[in-house]
């Protein structure tokens, strides 16, 4: 026990001092390597592009987010960047909002970038950034609203969820969860609408009329958004656990696991092909098997997943390094100083890293091997 308390002593001194270096990241030289190549050979990583954006002094990323083929980068002045995620060509930049104006979620659907400005539903042309459509629904939006090929469905402060058409935005229904619960978090599908609740519900029903199919119950309020992976779907909850239920038939759904974590959880898990990984206030990540539910690793300084590569998780920490950890054995693999990094993207879509700094520089850096 002795040993394991001074390798955390002497871990977090060296974060210390890391982070002591890359403090004057703002002022940094931006055309030099984000994280360089001396340290990013020795964990097998090598850097498939680096692009600066045009920061202004002061301002400061808000959103990194992986979708489809494209890195989106938000600013907090509001203004939004597209690049190419594989490449890192820049595909648009521009400003969406005025600062200071309150941004809600970010759904692409098809080649429309979907988000909430100041409480109206604003649709992005994905391939320039420009407003397709601005629609004031009259409604106190409280969750990221969505679509499928027929309606949006937004989640308003009545507790009602709420239909539009989604050529003419006319509101076609409204619905509630049996308990009149707040509907916190939507997810469209063209074969159910699947919504979850204050109250720990998990309902799913037809995509086009107020008909119920099933009906999941957890304890207490969901917590972030549910993510679905084909008939499964795994949502964090306030009770300590993390969640996968399965929709055994159209009809019907059922518990497959529940992960009883050390705190009460605030937001979503990532979930790869094999493996979710869950945040724990205070207590770091732990990554899950997606099969059995049973915990394979815990890492105290965790943050959040960068990427996966076969058995391996890189890990973000709050000391700003890179952990490499192994699902096979739980081992800790290596770790490398990422001092300057602020920002990143958690991508379960391959094996790709994306990571910021508060200069502008994002590195784009995937497994050699």
């Amino acid at each position: 026990m002795r040993k394991l308390v001074v390798q955390k002593m002497w871990l977090a001194l060296l974060a210390g001092l890391f982070l002591w270096v890359g403090a004057g990241a703002e002022g940094a030289d931006r055309s030099r390597p984000l994280v360089p190549r001396t340290l990013l050979d020795p964990v097998n990583l090598a850097e498939v592009w680096q692009a600066t954006l045009p920061m202004r002094s002061g301002e400061r990323f808000e959103m990194l987010r992986g979708v489809n083929d494209r890195l989106y980068v938000r600013s907090d002045q509001n203004y939004v960047w597209s690049l190419d995620r594989h490449s890192g060509d820049v595909v648009f930049g521009r400003s969406i909002a005025p600062a200071g104006f309150p941004i809600l979620g970010w759904n692409v659907y098809e080649d429309r970038i979907i988000t909430v400005i100041d409480n109206q539903v604003v649709e992005l042309n994905a391939d320039t950034g420009a407003r397709h459509r601005v629609t004031d629904l009259d409604l106190s939006i409280i969750a990221p609203v969505v679509r499928n090929r027929e309606f949006f469905y937004v989640s308003a402060s009545d507790r009602r969820l709420h239909l539009f058409q989604a050529d003419n935005m006319i509101e076609m229904l409204k619905v509630s969860a049996d308990n009149d619960s707040l509907i916190t978090s939507v997810l469209a599908g063209e074969d159910m609408v699947v919504f979850a609740t204050d109250m720990g519900n998990l309902v799913a029903m037809e995509p086009d009329a107020p008909v119920k199919l099933w009906q999941f119950d957890a304890p207490q309020a969901v917590a972030g958004q549910v993510v679905r992976e084909g008939n499964s779907f795994f949502f964090a909850n306030k009770d300590t656990n993390v969640y996968r239920v399965d929709a055994v038939t159209p009809d019907r759904a059922g518990l497959v696991w529940r992960y009883q974590t050390a705190a009460v959880l605030d937001r979503k898990p990532r979930v790869t092909a094999s493996t979710v990984y869950q945040y724990v206030p205070g207590r770091g990540v732990t990554a899950i098997g997606r099969q059995s539910g049973e915990a394979l690793w815990t890492l105290p300084e965790g943050v959040d997943l960068l990427a996966e590569s076969g058995h391996r998780a890189y890990i973000f920490t709050e000391y700003r390094t890179l952990v490499v950890m192994d699902n096979t054995s739980g081992q800790r693999l290596y770790w490398v100083n990422f001092a300057d990094v602020s920002d990143y993207a958690a991508n379960v879509i391959d094996a790709k890293l994306y990571v910021a700094d508060p200069s502008g520089r994002i590195l784009c850096a995937q497994p050699t091997r």
